[in-house]
């Protein structure tokens, strides 16, 4: 990848606006645009949009560009910098969803920044900002995409967070990294299952029968369980059916570009139950 950021820049000053006020950032020949994709909860008969998680859409010479072919093109010396650029795109641009009441989930990945103090100066840098942008930290949850980092990394992130006002969320639980030993190190608020994982375990015939004693453990450890990669009917109705709290995936709704109308209606489970069509994502 050519075109590198020289790195005694800022973010912002990689970040533009525009026509209309949706910011953008530049990373050498890319232009990165916020997409933000609604998280639902069950109430009673219906889901409802409760919060949004904040994706990059990549694009170079005017076309999208598949994000996990982008992110594995970045230099290693680099990461820091279109990580940070990412999280406050999606803070700035957050405004323009128009909807009030809604959370905003972000990535972190600490093997982007494994040293604590770096770490914490990257989290009062954002926190000290949130109030330009409208926001304030019980809005914020953290996804902590935690791979194979040093557990003293995850514990020290997670604290200083929440000392903040964050919330923590693990993601890609079941895909071996995020185990239920590491849920009890890091105790998050919400354990985010990972949608691979979900889909060859809806595969089985007795999945149903099997979730709901996964969801009353994690339950049973204070956190919050969201489904994501939910992308049939059969997958809403087991994650449904085993209590979940949150639930996401292109069944539901797909991931729109910042400025894009928000519908707040929400969503009828029978309708969603009774449909069967597997959806392609839009961003790779």
């Amino acid at each position: 990848m050519t075109g590198r950021p020289d790195r005694r820049r800022n973010v912002g000053e990689a970040i533009f606006a525009d026509e209309v006020g949706i910011e953008y950032g530049v990373y050498g020949a890319f232009r990165l645009r916020s997409a933000y994709q609604p998280i639902f909860a069950p109430r009673g008969e219906f889901l409802k949009a409760v919060a949004v998680e904040g994706l990059i859409e990549p694009h170079r010479a005017g076309r999208p560009v598949a994000p996990p072919a982008f992110f594995e093109g970045v230099p290693a010396p680099d990461r820091f910098f279109v990580e940070t650029m990412c999280q406050v795109l999606h803070l700035r641009n957050f405004r323009n969803i128009g909807v009030d009441g809604l959370d905003l989930f972000f990535n972190y990945n600490p093997l982007i920044n494994d040293h604590p103090g770096r770490a914490l100066a990257e989290i009062r840098l954002m926190t000290r900002h949130l109030a330009e942008f409208d926001l304030h930290p019980g809005m914020l949850v953290c996804e902590i995409t935690e791979q194979a980092a040093d557990d003293k990394v995850l514990v020290s992130l997670a604290r200083e967070m929440r000392r903040d006002g964050i919330r923590i969320a693990i993601d890609d639980f079941g895909t071996g990294h995020s185990t239920a030993e590491r849920v009890a190190l890091v105790q998050p608020d919400i354990v985010k299952i990972d949608g691979t994982w979900f889909a060859e375990f809806c595969r089985h015939a007795a999945a149903e029968r099997f979730f709901r004693p996964l969801v009353s453990a994690l339950h049973d450890r204070g956190t919050k369980v969201l489904v994501e990669g939910i992308e049939q009917s059969t997958h809403l109705r087991v994650a449904l059916d085993g209590g979940v709290d949150l639930l996401q995936g292109y069944h539901l709704a797909r991931p729109a570009l910042a400025g894009t109308v928000f519908d707040e209606e929400p969503l009828p489970v029978d309708t969603l139950l009774g449909m069967d069509n597997k959806v392609v994502p839009l961003f790779g």
